[in-house]
């Protein structure tokens, strides 16, 4: 009897690593591609700024377009890693159980899509242009190409790991695994660590710490209501 729970769990752990294998084996392939058509991304993401950005050495050159692949690949591995997840996890599910899981791969990806897009699209140039105005007049704006790209994956990419958590938690009520009344609890907890990740990722100052933190909250609001419909359907 232990000989076979002993198999059964190397056996897991086997399976676990070549799923893990196959997500990093995609990660690198999507750097490349990430690397490969970096600087089209750079001109976009430069946007209408009006001016090129300074580099202070040239070890930023190939630090920011390491970043910039990076971002690439990490969206890119999301939707391969979910399906390698669900493959792991196939089969303790029931049927139904397989076809919802599966319905959440694509999901995640345009989520987290959807995430960046909002936080480059809304989020980053206004508090661009209010951080801007604060100097208007006073001091002469340059950026040099490190602070701004930072500046703009702080604002941008926690948008799209905050945009994954209604799949994230639909996901997990699936498969039984949280209760969506239990997390709704934790509610004040939650903004509490809300309001502290908002100020860490945004600037020091009171209006960028409120634009970042009311979209995470609402966010969590969304993830909750999300789980709520998924429990309550598991459960009918």
């Amino acid at each position: 009897m232990d000989d076979d729970r002993e198999q059964n769990v190397v056996e897991h752990l086997s399976e676990l690593r070549k799923r893990l294998i196959i997500s990093a084996v995609a990660f690198l392939l999507f750097l490349i591609v990430g690397f490969v058509f970096v600087e089209d991304i750079y001109r976009f993401l430069m946007g209408n700024l009006g001016y090129k950005l300074m580099v202070l050495g040239p070890s930023d050159i190939i630090l920011l377009y390491f970043h910039i692949a990076s971002i690439i690949a990490i969206a890119g591995t999301i939707p391969v890693a979910a399906w390698q997840m669900w493959l792991f996890v196939k089969p303790a599910l029931k049927p139904a159980e397989r076809k919802t899981a599966l319905a959440y791969i694509p999901a995640m990806f345009f989520l987290f899509i959807g995430g960046l897009a909002f936080g480059y699209l809304f989020i980053f140039p206004n508090i661009l242009k209010f951080l801007l105005k604060m100097g208007n007049g006073l001091m002469t704006a340059s950026f040099t190409a490190e602070k701004y790209f930072s500046f703009l994956i702080h604002m941008t990419l926690p948008f799209g790991i905050a945009f994954e958590l209604p799949i994230v938690l639909m996901f997990l009520t699936t498969l039984g695994i949280i209760n969506p009344y239990k997390i709704a609890k934790l509610r004040k907890y939650a903004y509490f660590v809300l309001v502290i990740i908002a100020s860490m990722i945004s600037p020091p100052e009171f209006i960028s710490h409120i634009s970042v933190a009311i979209p995470l909250i609402l966010i969590y609001e969304i993830s909750i209501f999300s789980s709520i419909i998924v429990f309550k359907r598991k459960n009918s």
